[in-house]
């Protein structure tokens, strides 16, 4: 019984609905017209489990980390590291037996693909040991790890990055990094100790910050969809249609941060919110409509 508990709250440590945000390691085989040629699949399906394997080990590594600081939290100190049904020892061995299994897999894959991945492991580390004390870079950091799921992606089926991806994805993670803070310091208890990083913070900074990220990333993509040189390089004009789809979900996210307090956890918003849900699934199939149908 007590190895069936503990294995249930390894599991939990592990976070598996937070995988989803590794679908950002599929962007590149969407957008390089690689869905039909099954290596590029099958090699995209690989490097998606690796960074479910170490996202999971950082996850581990962060609880681990901040422990006594999410025991002061109303939501964190359930978490199973911070609330002692998971022993540190067992979180530790795990988390190091993640990363070993994600890191040697990853090097059958490609070694750019094992760079990518290592340096994606050793940022997180940096940000669990100290970068995450440090005001503006901690969001940064926490955007780069979309950025670099995006890039294993391309190194993994042996494509080009496009300068595009690269910034609609640096954007919108910024947008949800920001996002996150300011609910975590909305969410804070009067009575609680404040984590280090959120005294660096205030809400009108946060609000100003997502303002612009905002802008910025509804700008960058209008201009990605209707580029010239977007629509020559993949082979289409009608990468257009998926702006409404942007629009609704940038708007429908806002609505729930504002309205109805949501947005301390992008994951449980993403697979909560029906309207939210809707909008990815049809902006992902307008853009799989518009790349290889029209």
């Amino acid at each position: 019984m007590a190895r069936s508990s503990t294995l249930t709250a390894l599991i939990q440590a592990m976070r598996p609905k937070h995988w989803v945000k590794n679908v950002f390691v599929l962007a590149a085989l969407v957008f390089a017209h690689q869905l039909d040629d099954p290596r590029s699949v099958s090699l995209a399906l690989a490097a998606f489990v690796v960074f479910c394997l170490i996202s999971s080990a950082v996850y581990l590594i962060n609880d681990i980390a901040d422990r006594d600081a999410d025991r002061l939290h109303p939501v964190k100190k359930k978490r199973p590291i911070a609330s002692g049904q998971l022993p540190v020892r067992t979180a530790g061995i795990a988390a190091f037996v993640l990363a070993a299994a994600s890191l040697l897999p990853s090097l059958a894959i490609s070694a750019p693909f094992a760079a990518v991945t290592t340096t994606y492991l050793l940022s997180n580390l940096a940000y669990s040991l100290a970068l995450k004390r440090v005001v503006i870079l901690d969001v940064m950091i926490v955007a780069s790890g979309f950025l670099l799921r995006a890039w294993a992606g391309s190194v993994a089926i042996g494509v080009e990055m496009s300068h595009w991806l690269v910034l609609c994805t640096a954007l919108i993670a910024l947008f949800l990094g920001f996002v996150k803070r300011r609910q975590e310091l909305v969410g804070l208890r009067a009575d609680a100790e404040q984590r280090p990083i959120l005294r660096e913070y205030s809400l009108p900074f946060l609000d100003q910050m997502i303002s612009i990220v905002t802008a910025s990333s509804v700008v960058a993509y209008t201009l990605y969809a209707f580029s010239p040189e977007v629509a020559e390089k993949l082979g289409t004009r009608w990468m257009g249609v998926t702006i409404p789809f942007v629009l609704f979900g940038i708007f429908r996210y806002l609505y729930l941060v504002y309205q109805r307090g949501e947005g301390e956890s992008p994951t449980i918003v993403l697979l909560s919110d029906g309207p939210l849900i809707a909008t990815v699934v049809l902006w992902g199939g307008a853009v799989v409509l518009a790349l290889y149908v029209l």
